[in-house]
C-alpha cells in the first residue's frame, strides 16, 4: 500500500511540474534574452476599417500579426491555416495579442468559407478580419517595411510583426549561424512567408514572438528601456 501511493504522488508531482518546467523553458533566462529588433516605425493604425463584428480593432497597445488576405481570401486559405495552427494557438492566450488580416469590401463573402477550413474546434476570439477601402489597405502596406509588394488583388503571403508602439518588428540580421562563420553580409527579416512552414515555425513563432512577448514582461518589471533599443535598432539600419 505504501509503495501505491509513493508511485501515485510521484506521479502527481511530476504531473504537476512539467507544465511549469515547460514555462520555464519556453521563455529565455534574462542573462540570454535579446529583444526583437525594431526594424520600422510609425505603422499606420486602422482608421476607416470596419471589423466583422463591428467592434473597434486597433493595433495600438496589441502585439499584432499584421497580414492581408487580399480580394480572393481562398487564394490564400493555406496560408491563413499555417497561421492558425502554427501561430495563433501558440499565442492566443498571452495578454494583447492578436491577429488581424486586413481585406477589401466585397471580400467578406469567402471568409465564412475560410473560416470553416481554419476553425477546426478552436475560437477565433483573438484572430479579426479587417475591411476596408483599396486605399487604406495600401496605406496601412506602404507604413511597413517589407522586401515584396502586395498582389493585383491586394494579398501577400507574407505577415508582419507589429509591437504595441505601432513599430514594425523582425529582424536586422538573419544569417544563419553557418552563414556568420563564413562572414557573409549581414541581410534584414521584415515578414515571415506563411506558406514557408519552416520560416513561420521556427523563425516567427519559436523565436520571434516568443522574445517580444518576453520583451513586455520585461517592461511590466521595469527592467527594460525601451526607448534606448529603440534608438540602437535604427542607428544599425543607417
Amino acid at each position: 500500500m505504501k509503495k501505491k501511493l509513493i508511485i501515485r504522488y510521484t506521479t502527481l508531482g511530476i504531473l504537476f511540474f512539467l507544465p511549469v518546467v515547460f514555462l520555464l523553458m519556453l521563455f529565455p533566462a534574462k542573462h540570454n534574452y535579446s529583444p526583437l529588433s525594431v526594424v520600422h516605425q510609425g505603422i499606420s493604425e486602422l482608421n476607416n476599417f470596419t471589423s466583422e463584428d463591428d467592434q473597434e480593432v486597433v493595433l495600438k497597445d496589441h502585439i499584432t500579426v499584421l497580414g492581408f488576405l487580399g480580394k480572393n481570401p481562398m487564394d490564400n486559405v493555406m496560408a491563413a491555416s499555417n497561421l492558425k495552427e502554427l501561430v495563433y494557438n501558440k499565442f492566443k492566450g498571452f495578454k494583447g495579442f492578436q491577429v488581424v488580416l486586413l481585406l477589401p469590401f466585397g471580400s467578406d463573402s469567402d471568409i465564412d468559407l475560410l473560416k470553416k477550413e481554419i476553425k477546426s474546434y478552436e475560437d477565433l476570439k483573438y484572430w479579426h478580419f479587417v475591411y476596408g477601402e483599396e486605399a487604406d489597405i495600401k496605406r496601412v502596406f506602404n507604413s511597413l517595411k517589407s522586401m515584396k509588394e502586395l498582389d493585383d488583388d491586394l494579398g501577400t503571403h507574407e505577415v508582419f510583426i507589429v509591437d504595441k508602439d505601432l513599430n514594425q518588428r523582425g529582424r536586422l540580421d538573419d544569417r544563419t549561424d553557418k552563414e556568420i562563420e563564413k562572414d557573409k553580409p549581414a541581410y534584414p527579416l521584415y515578414s515571415y512567408n506563411c506558406i514557408e512552414v519552416s520560416e513561420i515555425k521556427n523563425k516567427m513563432s519559436a523565436d520571434d514572438l516568443r522574445v517580444l512577448i518576453q520583451e513586455y514582461r520585461e517592461k511590466r518589471k521595469g527592467n527594460y528601456d525601451s526607448s534606448t533599443r529603440r534608438a540602437n535598432d535604427l542607428k544599425k539600419q543607417s
